[in-house]
């Protein structure tokens, strides 16, 4: 059976704010990503030299060993970046049923990454559009970010983008940028509306392309991923980006402490 792909319909950098406004969702191609973030392409694909050394996820519960990781965690306040002391990861069931309930200690990126400008710029961007769509009655409060740097490789033949299938992240803003792929056939976006029987489904494949999702609204997954030639496994790269007000998703009290002891 033909390998279909769907590609995504792109919208303008001027229009992401009313786009996720109206429809939940918004999608750039990569000199839109560029342009809407303010830096230049190059400075983007500059960065995707970290995908190559991304330590193993040892916290899949599947058993698979197809997910390579890295995570780090910021304070924003207008245009200050602020990197936290690295902690765990952390999603309650009711958004993650496959992983939730788990301190995940991913290995953390790497300071030349998280100290550059474009990335400063990067999370800058992403903190204030999130706080003008959710947060803009309480201007100057913070927003906390968590950035994810994600490869999916299909050395074992099948890889799992979301391996948790259709959920929601429990944050504000969601942004899912494409930094390559290669090798592969599958990992399509479905997207569908929370609560209503609305989708769309498309294939992003352009590195730096960028996808943007109203949390609340809806939700997302990716599907799997095969080698597009048998016997010689690729991978697909992404980063994927979180805003919240308040505060960081974290274990209760109770539960943290419980695991210390």
């Amino acid at each position: 059976m033909a390998y279909i792909i769907i590609p995504p319909t792109y919208h303008s950098p001027a229009q992401v704010s009313a786009q996720l406004r109206t429809h939940g969702y918004a999608v750039l191609d990569p000199q839109g990503t560029a342009t809407w973030l303010g830096c230049t392409l190059a400075e983007l694909q500059a960065l995707a030299g970290d995908w190559q050394d991304l330590p193993p996820d040892t916290f899949l519960r599947d058993g698979g060993r197809y997910r390579f990781r890295r995570h780090a965690s910021f304070i924003v306040q207008g245009d200050q970046v602020q990197l936290q002391p690295h902690r765990a990861h952390w999603q309650p069931l009711d958004y993650n049923a496959l992983h939730g309930g788990m301190q995940r200690w991913f290995a953390p990126m790497q300071d030349a990454t998280v100290q550059s400008p474009v990335w400063q710029r990067l999370v800058a961007r992403l903190a204030q559009l999130s706080q003008s769509l959710f947060a803009a009655e309480e201007p100057g409060q913070p927003c906390y970010v968590e950035a994810h740097q994600f490869r999916i490789d299909t050395a074992t033949g099948i890889g799992r983008p979301t391996p948790e299938g259709a959920h929601r992240d429990g944050v504000d803003l969601v942004a899912v940028f494409l930094v390559g792929r290669q090798g592969v056939k599958g990992g399509e976006t479905r997207v569908f509306e929370a609560h209503a029987p609305q989708g769309l489904r498309f294939t992003l494949e352009q590195p730096w392309s960028l996808m943007l999702l109203d949390d609340a609204r809806m939700v997302h997954e990716t599907t799997p991923i095969q080698p597009a030639v048998p016997e010689q496994p690729g991978q697909r790269d992404t980063l994927v980006v979180t805003c919240r007000r308040g505060s960081f998703l974290q274990a209760p009290v109770d539960e943290a402490a419980s695991r210390r002891e």
